[in-house]
C-alpha cells in the first residue's frame, strides 16, 4: 500500500550500494547542466534567472518521491518555457509582479489538473494527442525559441510576438542596432557548445560557457560596453509563494494550462518510457501524472514555474549512470548549495551566453527525419505534422497546438467512420480466406459474397458499411448469399444491429440471404439480446467461414 502512494519507497527499500557510484556521478553532471539551463529557460519564460534554479529544486525532489520513473530529470524545459511566455505575456508585463503571480497560478492549475487526472486514472486521454502533432509542434516551437533568443544574441531589445513571422520581422527591423561584442559572445558560446559536444558529448560544456563568459565580461568590463548581463541573483532557499486565485485569472490561464499539461506530459512520458524499457521496469501513466502534478503544485508554492521531464536532461542523467531517484536528490542538494553560497558568481553572466545555451539545446528538437518517415509510412500523418508545424510557426504555439489537435481528431473520426473492409476468397493450399485484392489467385464462389469488416460497428461507421454492401451487392449479378466475417468486430451498438437487420430484410425479397461467421462472444451476446437467435437462427451461429460455406453447399 505504501509503495502505491509513495513509489520511491520501492527503490529506497531495495537500494544497492553498487548503484551509489552511478547515482553520485549522474547527480553531479545533471546539477552542473541544470544550473545554466535553468537560468536560461527562466529568461525564455520571461522570468528572473533565479526562478529557473528554484524550479530545479523542490519540484524535482517532489517528483522523485512520487513519480514512477527512476531516471526522469524533472525541471524547467525550453518547450514549457516558451508556452508560459506565449500564454501569459499578453496579459502581464514579463518579469512584473502580476506576471509572476500568473506564473505561480499557472503552475498550480497544471499541477492540480495533472494530479486529478492521475487520481481518477484518466491518463489514457493523453494518447489522443497524436505523435505527428507533437513532432510538428516541437519542431516549429524550436524554431520560434531560436528566433526569440536571437535578440539576446544580437544585443537588441525584442518587441515580443509569439509567431515566427512576427519575431523574424522584428529582428530584421532592428538588425542595425546589434551590439558587436554581444554578438561575438553569443556566437563564441554556440561554437564552443557545438565543438565540445561533438568531441566529448558527456562533458558539461554549458558550465564551461558560463564560466568563460563571466570571466571575460568581468575582466574587460564588457557590461559598460552595452553587453546585457544577468545582474544580481538572489541567494537562499526558494521563497514561499501563494498564488492569488480569482475566476477571471483562472479563465484566462486555463487554455495555456491545458497546452502546458499535454505537451509537457507527452515529452516527459515518452522519455520516461524509453528509459524504463531499457531498464526493464514499467511506467504507469497515472502515477506519472500524480508525480508531475504534485511537482507542479510544489512549484506554485515555491516561487517556481511549470516543470516537466526533459528529454535531453533525462538522457544525460541515464547515460551518466543514474540507477535510482537518488541521482535527482543529489542534483537538488548541489543546486541548493549553489543558491545558498554561489549566486553572486553569476552577476556578470551575459544574457547572450544563456541564449546560446538555449539555441543549442533546442536545435535537436527540429526533426526533419520524422516528417520523411511519416510521409513514407502514412501520408496523412505526414500532412498532420506539416499542418501543425506551419500553424505553430505562423499563428503561435497555442494556436498551432489547437489546430493540430483538432485536425488529428478529425482524422481519427474519419478513420473510425471508414473502417477497412475486404472481400475474401479461399486459398486452397493454405486453407485460409484472404483479401482478393491482395491475393488475386484466391478462389471465389459463384453467387456468394464473403465480406470481412476490420473494426467495431457503431453509429458513425454504419453508413459507410451500408453503402459498401449496397454497391458490392449491386455489382455482383446472380448473388444469393452474403457471408459476413465478424472476426475483426469486437463490439457493436444498437444502431449497428438495427442497420444490419434493415439490410437483411431489404434484400430478402430479392432472394439474397445473410450469414454471419466468427462472431465473438460479446457481439453474440448483444445480438442475442436483440432477438437475433429467434429471428435468424442458424444464420448467426457459424464459428468459421468454412462452416458457412459448407452450409451453403448443403442448401
Amino acid at each position: 500500500m505504501i509503495q502505491k502512494i509513495f513509489p520511491a519507497f520501492d527503490w529506497l527499500r531495495h537500494y544497492k550500494r553498487s548503484d551509489l557510484r552511478g547515482d553520485l556521478s549522474a547527480g553531479l553532471v545533471v546539477a552542473i547542466m541544470l544550473v545554466p539551463q535553468g537560468m536560461a529557460y527562466a529568461l525564455l519564460a520571461g522570468l528572473p534567472p533565479v526562478i529557473g534554479l528554484y524550479a530545479s529544486t523542490i519540484p524535482l525532489l517532489v517528483y522523485t518521491l512520487f513519480g514512477s520513473s527512476r531516471q526522469l530529470a524533472v525541471g524547467p524545459v525550453a518547450m514549457i518555457s516558451l508556452l508560459v511566455f506565449a500564454g501569459i505575456s499578453d496579459f502581464a508585463e514579463p518579469g512584473s509582479e502580476q506576471y509572476l503571480g500568473f506564473v505561480f497560478l499557472l503552475a498550480l492549475i497544471v499541477g492540480v489538473t495533472q494530479f486529478a487526472m492521475g487520481l481518477f486514472r484518466i491518463g489514457a486521454l493523453i494518447n489522443f494527442l497524436s505523435h505527428a502533432v507533437i513532432s510538428g509542434f516541437t519542431s516549429a516551437a524550436a524554431i520560434i525559441i531560436i528566433l526569440s533568443q536571437l535578440s539576446s544574441l544580437l544585443g537588441i531589445k525584442s518587441s515580443g510576438g509569439h509567431s515566427a513571422l512576427h519575431l523574424f520581422i522584428d529582428l530584421v527591423r532592428k538588425m542595425g542596432d546589434a551590439n558587436p561584442i554581444t554578438l561575438i559572445i553569443g556566437f563564441a558560446s554556440i561554437t564552443l557548445l557545438v565543438v565540445v559536444k561533438k568531441k566529448s558529448p558527456r562533458f558539461p560544456t554549458p558550465i564551461l560557457v558560463v564560466a568563460a563568459s563571466i570571466g571575460a565580461t568581468s575582466l574587460f568590463s564588457l557590461d559598460r560596453l552595452g553587453v546585457s548581463i544577468v545582474g544580481h541573483v538572489p541567494g537562499g532557499f526558494p521563497a514561499f509563494s501563494m498564488p492569488s486565485m480569482d475566476i477571471e485569472s483562472l479563465e484566462v490561464l486555463f487554455p495555456t494550462a491545458l497546452t502546458v499539461l499535454f505537451v509537457g506530459f507527452m515529452e516527459s512520458f515518452s522519455i520516461a518510457k524509453w528509459v524504463a524499457a531499457r531498464e526493464r521496469y514499467k511506467i504507469d501513466s497515472n502515477k506519472e501524472l500524480i508525480g508531475l502534478g504534485l511537482a507542479n503544485i510544489a512549484a506554485s508554492f515555491s516561487s517556481s514555474y511549470p516543470v516537466t521531464g526533459g528529454l535531453s536532461r533525462t538522457a544525460v542523467n541515464y547515460e551518466a549512470g543514474a540507477r535510482t531517484g537518488l541521482a535527482s536528490i543529489i542534483s537538488v542538494l548541489i543546486i541548493l548549495v549553489t543558491l545558498m553560497f554561489f549566486t553572486s558568481f553569476f552577476y556578470y553572466l551575459p544574457n547572450a551566453a544563456l541564449a546560446g545555451i538555449v539555441i543549442v539545446a533546442v536545435t535537436g528538437l527540429i526533426d526533419l527525419k520524422e516528417a520523411r518517415h511519416l510521409f513514407r509510412v502514412k501520408p496523412i500523418d505526414g500532412w498532420m505534422m506539416i499542418l501543425t508545424f506551419l500553424a505553430t510557426l505562423l499563428l503561435g504555439s497555442q494556436n498551432g497546438m489547437v489546430i493540430g489537435v483538432v485536425f488529428s481528431l478529425l482524422v481519427f473520426i474519419w478513420r473510425s467512420a471508414h473502417p477497412h473492409a475486404a472481400e475474401l476468397g479461399y486459398l486452397e493450399k493454405e486453407g485460409i480466406f484472404r483479401n482478393i485484392r491482395r491475393f488475386p489467385e484466391a478462389r471465389t464462389y459463384p453467387g456468394v459474397l464473403i465480406l470481412r469488416v476490420d473494426a467495431s460497428l457503431y453509429f458513425a461507421n454504419m453508413s459507410f458499411l451500408e453503402d459498401l454492401l449496397r454497391k458490392t451487392i449491386e455489382e455482383k449479378k446472380g448473388l444469393r448469399w452474403v457471408i459476413m466475417d465478424l472476426s475483426g468486430v469486437n463490439d457493436m451498438d444498437g444502431v449497428a444491429i438495427d442497420a444490419l437487420e434493415e439490410i437483411m430484410e431489404m434484400y430478402r425479397p430479392r432472394g439474397i440471404e445473410f450469414l454471419f461467421a466468427a462472431m465473438k462472444g460479446p457481439v453474440r451476446d448483444l445480438v442475442a439480446k436483440a432477438g437475433w437467435e429467434e429471428k435468424y437462427g442458424k444464420q448467426i451461429k457459424f464459428n468459421t467461414l468454412q462452416a458457412a460455406i459448407e452450409e451453403i453447399k448443403l442448401v
